[in-house]
């Protein structure tokens, strides 16, 4: 399920329409992920080949996750402060700036409805040798068809996902994601959307949404 709002600031990153993603703070939990986002890509670009103390690094890291583990909510209460309010969800993980895993993605809503973001995948994304794991490709492609669906005005749950691998999707260049939807009979939408790089295609997919909500935690 993936829930979004439009907001009225105006995009600074080159795209046209509303940001329809939450915006990073600089501070608080936002700040940490983004922090917790660069460790993870330094780990894997450097490996054991920098000549740092690794087990001291993973002491210092195990120092860190033991202060935020005592002082964490409950998961129920922390699902019920995650769901809480009508606005863009800040802890999904595509474009959530809550959540390390996130790339994260920006995502605009155009004139015709549809939706666009680019973004640039490090090391943690990859799949092939130097490309983008399939695995995220579809779930950047999930989401942005979600959001899609939300602009749009009618949305709902995945219940197909078709996806179709043209070439490679690179790591370390910009990558552009659209979705579109395009047809609505109730319960059932259709949403199409795509991943490029350099003007050309490098994934499609075709999403089946059923118009269908789960309960927030309360």
């Amino acid at each position: 399920m993936t829930e979004c709002a439009a907001t009225t600031e105006e995009p600074t990153d080159g795209a046209t329409g509303p940001r329809l993603v939450a915006k990073p703070r600089q501070d608080g939990v936002d700040a940490a992920v983004a922090a917790a986002r660069r460790l993870v890509t330094a780990l894997l670009r450097s490996g054991d080949g920098t000549g740092v103390d690794m087990a001291a690094v993973a002491k210092e890291i195990e120092a860190v996750t033991d202060r935020l583990t005592e002082k964490a909510p409950t998961v129920p209460e922390r699902l019920v402060d995650m769901w809480r309010g009508e606005g863009v969800t800040r802890h999904d993980p595509v474009t959530g700036p809550e959540n390390a895993v996130a790339p994260p993605l920006t995502l605009h809503g155009r004139d015709d409805r549809s939706v666009e973001g680019v973004v640039t995948l490090d090391l943690p994304y990859q799949g092939p040798p130097g490309h983008v794991h399939g695995g995220i490709s579809a779930l950047l492609l999930d989401h942005t068809l979600g959001v899609a669906n939300h602009w749009a005005g009618t949305s709902g749950m995945t219940a197909e996902l078709t996806l179709r691998y043209l070439r490679p999707t690179p790591l370390f260049e910009p990558l552009t994601v659209t979705g579109r939807q395009i047809s609505v009979d109730d319960p059932r939408i259709r949403t199409v959307g795509e991943i490029s790089a350099g003007g050309r295609t490098c994934v499609t997919a075709e999403g089946l949404f059923i118009n269908k909500q789960l309960p927030r935690p309360t």
